[in-house]
């Protein structure tokens, strides 16, 4: 019960990874807040989790939508940053209201969450915060040009963030999944199969990945147990990354 007593809040937690945190935080006893902007979605999964969990509906893309959030809440301890679009254009070819559209939920909708979460994550006194970043953030990558500048600027803003809120106590760590089945990767049009096939030549462990491969590496952020662990880089990726 690594999160008894703590608050945890989430975007982007109505389905697929976000929600598997969202579960796997309340299991471990934590107070789930999940944000989405799925509402009916995001309402089954805090029905399911139960009295542990409550929804609100969140635009990570306004500063308004987030402050209500916080303003509804007596503490957080955990901010994950979850929310996420990908999109499939290449440099020459997105745009340019395509690229600003990707950027604002996956950048400004984290630093809207650190922003606004920061003072209470700043009376907690060992507040932490999780951002959900990818392999792209680590690499480039064909006909996504608006997606891979976002999951970098990701990967950068947590170190910025790392610095700026050492003083305060919180630890700022990013995530950087691999190919995880989840519905941003099984969109309609891509079936498992070939999306298997397609990247399989890639990974060294043999599969596509989980919510449930990501979760652990989230929640041990989270913990006291990473007390000593800031402006990090995680990769869960079954071994893309390596070659």
């Amino acid at each position: 019960m690594r999160f008894q007593g703590k608050t945890v809040v989430i975007s982007g937690a109505a389905r697929g990874q976000g929600a598997a945190e969202a579960r796997a935080f309340a299991a471990e006893g934590a107070t789930v807040v999940l944000g989405d902007v799925l509402d009916g979605e995001g309402r089954e999964v805090a029905a399911a989790i139960g009295a542990a969990a409550s929804y609100h509906h969140l635009d990570v893309t306004s500063e308004e939508s987030w402050r209500e959030l916080v303003r509804q809440l007596e503490r957080i301890d955990v901010l994950v940053n979850n929310a996420g679009v990908v999109s499939f254009a290449s440099v020459a070819d997105v745009e340019p209201d395509e690229f600003r559209r990707v950027l604002e939920v996956n950048v400004v909708g984290t630093l809207l969450g650190m922003k606004t979460a920061a003072p209470s994550l700043r009376r907690s006194e060992r507040g932490a915060i999780v951002n959900i970043s990818s392999i792209s953030g680590l690499k480039g990558a064909a006909e996504s040009a608006a997606y891979v500048a976002s999951k970098w600027a990701v990967r950068g803003l947590t170190k910025a963030a790392a610095v700026d809120f050492a003083a305060d106590g919180i630890r700022v760590n990013s995530v950087h999944p691999g190919v995880i089945e989840t519905p941003m990767v099984l969109t309609p049009g891509r079936s498992r199969d070939e999306i298997l096939e397609r990247h399989l030549p890639r990974l060294l462990v043999r599969r596509l990945g989980t919510a449930d491969d990501v979760v652990p590496i989230v929640l041990f952020l989270a913990s006291d147990e990473a007390a000593y662990v800031t402006g990090a880089e995680f990769v869960v990726d079954g071994g893309w990354t390596v070659r």
